[in-house]
């Protein structure tokens, strides 16, 4: 249908998956439909995107490399990433389930899996996701995600350039993150030449908005702060 396909263009999925032949398998099938589509194949991996970069789905395996699923999930949880969840799983019982939905999960499937299924299941997590972030609060605050704007306290409204809102967007997705200068250079600026980039467009912000919008980590980098 037009509007499942509309959808689909606009999702960013995370597949965090050690089944190197079942990747490439999705990955085929999920850009051909309009994904943009990350992949790590160990937990450690996957948790340090699904931290530093903006998605809309995190597709995650239970018995991965170096981090388990259900830690790398529960830590997203604890460090309020509400990305949406989808467990993809050999370890199928009711128990499992449970524990997996109690670790933070918003869908479970179990393998095998009927390719079908899964991609209904996606985009109806997509819906929910583009539901969910029309807009990021930002303390007393928030960012309006389709306008590019943020939106005071008092209820005036700010708008942000491309550059500006990128940054914005990314403090706002993971609000309890410390992020380091070079990975906001390397995933909101691109690997910009200039150094001084992430420290320019934190100044912009705080110009237009106030100074308490970026809170400055010393010796680290940035985080979300508060309107």
């Amino acid at each position: 249908m037009p509007w499942q396909r509309a959808i689909l263009r606009c999702v960013r999925l995370l597949l965090v998956e050690d089944d190197r032949e079942l990747v490439e398998l999705l990955s085929t099938v999920l850009r051909g439909e309009g994904h943009v589509v990350d992949v790590a194949f160990d937990g450690h991996r996957g948790l340090h995107l699904a931290l530093t970069r903006p998605y809309d789905v995190v597709v995650i395996d239970r018995g991965l490399p170096v981090l388990d699923g259900l830690d790398l999930l529960a830590r997203l949880r604890s460090r309020a990433v509400r990305t949406q969840a989808l467990v993809l799983t050999a370890m199928g019982s009711v128990r499992d389930r449970i524990d997996g939905l109690d670790a933070g999960a918003d869908d479970y499937l179990a393998k095998p899996f009927d390719l079908g299924e899964l991609r209904a299941r996606l985009r109806a997590l997509g819906r929910r996701a583009a539901e969910l972030t029309a807009a990021l609060r930002i303390g007393a605050g928030r960012l309006e995600l389709e306008q590019h704007r943020v939106v005071l306290p008092d209820g005036e409204r700010v708008p942000l350039t491309a550059r500006e809102f990128a940054l914005l967007r990314v403090l706002a997705t993971h609000p309890e993150t410390v992020h380091t200068r070079s990975s906001l250079r390397r995933t909101v600026f691109h690997d910009a030449p200039s150094p001084s980039i992430v420290d320019t467009y934190v100044h912009y912000l705080r110009s237009k908005v106030g100074r308490s919008v970026v809170h400055t980590v010393q010796g680290v980098g940035y985080r979300l702060g508060a309107l």
